[in-house]
């Protein structure tokens, strides 16, 4: 078989993602890292020497401007998302974004127009779990109808490590997090798997959302994310974004569901899951315990099921490399979208024309829109429909 050739990649933005995508990366066997920057040129040369990456710039200019590399992995704070996408769609760039997409949809609809007119780009988002092998058994077995029609679906995102006051990240100023934070940090991961999933659309939304600590307080120095450190001088800041939320939504087939995201929860660590009941029974999935899914029936014994590659749907067998009983997790749905998004680039797909199992550019944009409805209707408190 021809080897695929070698593509190359750049990184903007060295924090606490950067790592898995460098992983990931390395990871498909036919890309590699040619350079990354940062706001902190220090801090990303000592990524670059640290993961034994050839180039580090000073600027996403200077990155941009070398010509060997073809793909952009857009790692930034969520404020610098439409602005640094923008700049390599301009640039002729393949691009893989963080979530979300931008802050709003007006900016979203913007790269969206953008791309229209550079049908030879692919535009990836990180929404990762949807790529989780399990993930896409559940979604191949609703789609043979083995739950029989689907009927209601709910589940959660919950994690604990903005619990305390003393917690903070930058998304919580909402100039550089946005109006939203649980919802878009963790949410808009669950709004993108469950559509995947059902090939649906949530339509209607009504919401609650809840700010737990009014006034947070920011250390002067800079902490990294998910750090636990409160010995440090502090000021302190209003919030104006949601520590939990709550929403019920319409799908466009006729599902109802619900769903809770909270970064407030202790105890809870990364606890990420969701239940769809069909009219005949149902199935559930749990990413803390990524190799088991659960299977509800009324009139039969329930099932635990272990991932298994040799009983896996031939369309969900792709997503999974390990024999059953060697676990395989987070790192392991980065990689699969990271690897899907670099083979579309590598077999020369087209947006529009050919299928992606990653989450596209217009996926993101719709969650951006979801997001939206969901601040209106907390605010006027009543159900919003999706523009």
């Amino acid at each position: 078989m021809e080897a695929i050739k070698k593509i190359k990649s750049g990184i903007i933005g060295t924090g606490y993602i950067c790592a898995s995508h460098i992983d990931a990366i390395r990871r498909t066997g036919f890309a590699e890292i040619e350079a990354v920057t940062d706001i902190n040129y220090e801090i990303a040369r000592k990524k670059a020497e640290i993961f034994n990456i050839p180039k580090c710039y000073r600027t996403v200019d200077e990155l941009l401007g070398d010509r060997e590399i073809s793909v952009i992995h857009n790692c930034t704070p969520t404020y610098l998302h439409f602005e640094i996408n923008k700049k390599c769609i301009i640039a002729d760039r393949h691009i893989f974004s963080e979530k979300p997409l931008t802050l709003n949809s007006k900016e979203s609809q913007e790269l969206i127009d953008l791309l229209k007119k550079k049908l030879n780009l692919v535009a990836g988002i990180n929404f990762l779990y949807r790529m989780n092998p399990l993930v896409q058994e559940i979604k191949e077995k609703i789609k043979k109808g083995d739950i029989g029609k689907p009927i209601l679906v709910h589940g959660s995102y919950l994690q604990d490590w903005m619990l305390y006051d003393t917690d903070f990240n930058w998304n919580v100023e909402e100039k550089f997090g946005g109006a939203a934070r649980a919802l878009t940090d963790i949410g808009s991961h669950w709004m993108d798997t469950i559509q995947n999933v059902l090939g649906d659309k949530i339509v209607e939304v009504c919401s609650d959302l809840v700010i737990i600590h009014n006034i947070r307080k920011k250390p002067k120095i800079h902490v990294e994310t998910f750090s636990t450190s409160r010995d440090v001088e502090r000021d302190e800041i209003k919030v104006k974004n949601e520590d939990y939320g709550a929403v019920l939504f319409k799908m466009e087939s006729g599902i109802h569901g619900v769903f809770l995201v909270s970064e407030v929860s202790a105890g809870r660590k990364c606890y990420f899951n969701f239940e769809i009941d069909g009219a005949e029974n149902s199935v559930y999935w749990n990413q803390e315990i990524a190799d088991l899914m659960w299977v509800g029936k009324r009139d039969g014994h329930n099932l635990q099921v272990m991932r298994n590659p040799s009983l896996m749907t031939d369309e969900a067998r792709k997503f999974t490399t390990l024999a059953a009983g060697h676990p395989e997790g987070w790192n392991d749905a980065e990689k699969n979208n990271i690897l899907s998004f670099y083979k579309f680039i590598a077999d020369d797909k087209r947006l529009g024309k050919d299928k992606s199992d990653f989450a596209t550019f217009d996926d993101a944009h719709y969650v951006v829109k979801i997001t939206e409805a969901i601040l209106e209707s907390n605010k006027i408190k009543k159900w919003v429909k999706v523009k």
